[in-house]
């Protein structure tokens, strides 16, 4: 056999495949080359988002459901009564990034029992509700660091004291770090709800109840039937 047949096969011209320079950036799940990583995985924030809802069987799981589904990142969930019979507020608080906080709306407001959906504002008052159950060595600190949060001692025996705290998010995570010192047996935290100030609607469109009594104008003293 030849020789030739032993020599290299010339290719196109240019630099070896491991001498070409390889791109560093990454794809999103959509395929997607993005320049960083930072642009693949957006920032995050925190955002309270209030549905105001039918109040009836079946609500609440029809929203968990949903987030169970979109696999969406919910710190906090709460339900109430609203001043309006058959209302009942949601109170959500989501970690997502804005795309994602946006889904969470639009796919909230699809829901039939659903009748409005809104973003509070970062002035919007907040507060939530922790009990701690926490061992009873050091009652007297226990009831300095309650009263510093001004919180109330809702249970003493003489191995564990139960307080309640009340307050917004920093207020809450402080007092718990306060009281890990005497050992936390147990705690329930209800999550953040929240409601606009001032005149604001908590969620657009909202109407406040009605109140049963009707008003009386300023000008116009309420008669008095009983001396007629």
């Amino acid at each position: 056999m030849s020789g030739e047949d032993d020599a290299p096969t010339e290719g196109m011209p240019g630099p070896s495949p491991v001498e070409r320079p390889h791109p560093e950036a990454r794809r999103t799940e959509h395929g997607v080359r993005v320049d960083s990583q930072a642009d693949a995985e957006p920032e995050t924030r925190t955002a309270v988002v209030s549905a105001l809802v039918e109040h009836e069987p079946g609500v609440l799981s029809s929203v968990s459901g949903l987030f169970s589904r979109r696999q969406f990142n919910i710190e906090s969930l709460t339900v109430g009564p609203t001043t309006v019979d058959g209302h009942a507020r949601i109170t959500l608080v989501v970690e997502e990034p804005d795309h994602g906080i946006e889904q969470v709306r639009k796919q909230l407001a699809k829901l039939p029992p659903v009748i409005q959906v809104g973003e509070l504002a970062e002035t919007a008052v907040q507060a939530e509700l922790v009990l701690l159950k926490v061992r009873g060595d050091e009652p007297d600190k226990v009831h300095a660091i309650t009263r510093m949060y001004e919180g109330q001692t809702l249970d003493a025996g003489p191995r564990t004291i139960t307080v309640q705290i009340t307050g917004d998010q920093q207020k809450i995570d402080d007092a718990v770090d306060a009281f890990r010192q005497f050992g936390i047996i147990e705690i329930a935290r209800t999550g953040q709800t929240a409601l606009a100030r001032g005149d604001t609607p908590t969620t657009p469109g909202e109407e406040p109840g009605h109140s049963t009594e009707p008003d009386v104008p300023d000008d116009e003293p309420a008669t008095d039937d009983s001396r007629q």
